[in-house]
């Protein structure tokens, strides 16, 4: 066991969603005196598509120490087995290059664990947030990869705490801390100016302080075949509504093209004013838009996670959150226009739910920090055993 102690810590962010549930960290890292704050930014927080993110970590006063490109355009399968390639030898560049003592990742996606591989490889003690989570798609099993090689565990809820134990990992670094969006969504008012949403995006204008749906609606990259027809499907069911919706596009997974491209040609062919599409928002604009909206319809994981804080109803769509831990706030359907609208409906006459704690109480940030402070670093992980009873 080595006896040097954590003084600079590199988080790494390779999308949008990233930074918001990871802001709150940054903050409390940069205002400790015992600690420095590193950030690398890489995957989509570097693309234009994605309205270039690692400028709004700029703007909220963070340094980025690190851009790492490492993404393959194409949003297939193979691209983003190429991307993750890519992202070892890249992120072992910077990894060499700023040398921290501590690297931190959060959640499941492959460009996480392309940083995962090559932390590890380089005997840099690695910390993960959101480990031992069950979902659908390709992240299910990053995520437990990521597990597997991490050093130190911050899950966000207690069942994902005993399926991190489960998996042979040592309890003695396994954190049950809860996840760290709440510590910013709870601390944000309801406030977005009216015509703030209108100057993002293009399409209809949605009047912010009015009812209206919020979308998002990733691929599912285990069945890459049919995302265009689940994109009609899900269209199918708002332009029946016709209900005031903001759709945020979707991320770079394999098939996000098919759904891009559905998303498009309907808005060419029809006279969509109630439709208003945007690229990006920043994390408080994001939080905030999410906490007021009528309704929330897709398969994002803020939609499950974020929206236990707020109680906002919640139509998740298709299979890409497949048992994942979910408050009362949030109802399933497939992949169906009349299974949509029709539980689109039941959700706005219910209106909006009591906020739950499944997630935490808001306070995880401040722990993560207390807690790597205490950490003694180590490079070889072994099994623990025995294995939970």
């Amino acid at each position: 066991m080595s006896t040097r102690t954590i003084k600079t810590v590199c988080v790494v962010l390779v999308d949008r969603a990233n930074y918001g549930r990871m802001f709150s960290v940054m903050k409390a890292i940069q205002q400790d005196e015992d600690l420095e704050l590193l950030t690398m930014c890489s995957g989509s927080m570097l693309l234009e598509r994605f309205g270039h993110a690692e400028k709004v970590v700029e703007q909220d006063g963070f340094t980025v120490d690190s851009k790492v490109y490492i993404e393959i355009e194409g949003s297939l399968p193979v691209t983003m087995a190429k991307s993750i390639g890519v992202g070892v030898i890249e992120f072992s560049s910077e990894f060499q290059r700023l040398s921290p003592d501590l690297v931190l990742i959060i959640g499941d996606r492959y460009e996480a664990l392309a940083a995962a591989v090559s932390a590890a490889y380089m005997n840099l003690p690695l910390a993960h947030i959101q480990g031992g989570e069950v979902s659908g798609s390709i992240d299910e099993s990053a995520r437990h990869v990521i597990t597997k090689l991490a050093h130190l565990h911050f899950p966000s809820t207690a069942r994902s705490s005993d399926y991190i134990i489960r998996m042979g990992e040592n309890p003695q670094y396994v954190h049950n801390v809860g996840c760290p969006v709440g510590d910013y969504i709870l601390t944000l008012d309801d406030h977005v100016p009216k015509d703030y949403i209108s100057g993002l995006g293009v399409g209809g204008n949605v009047d912010i302080q009015k009812p209206y749906l919020l979308v998002i609606f990733h691929p599912v990259t285990t069945d890459v075949s049919g995302h265009r027809d689940q994109a009609q499907q899900l269209i199918t069911a708002l332009d029946s509504l016709a209900f005031p919706t903001i759709w945020i596009w979707p991320n770079i997974d394999a098939g996000s093209d098919q759904i891009s491209k559905a998303i498009r040609v309907y808005r060419e062919n029809n006279d969509s004013d109630w439709l208003h599409l945007v690229k990006n928002m920043e994390p408080e604009v994001y939080q905030k838009v999410l906490k007021n909206a009528a309704c929330a319809v897709g398969n994002s994981s803020s939609f499950i996670r974020d929206s236990s804080f707020s109680g906002t109803p919640v139509v998740i769509v298709g299979d890409r959150q497949t048992q994942r831990e979910h408050g009362q706030n949030v109802s399933h359907c497939q992949v169906d226009s009349h299974s949509i609208s029709a539980t689109i409906k039941h959700q706005l006459e219910h209106g909006r739910y009591k906020p739950e704690g499944l997630y935490g109480n808001g306070n995880a940030s401040q722990k993560i920090v207390d807690i790597i402070k205490k950490f003694q670093p180590y490079n070889q992980k072994i099994l623990h055993y025995p294995l939970a009873k």
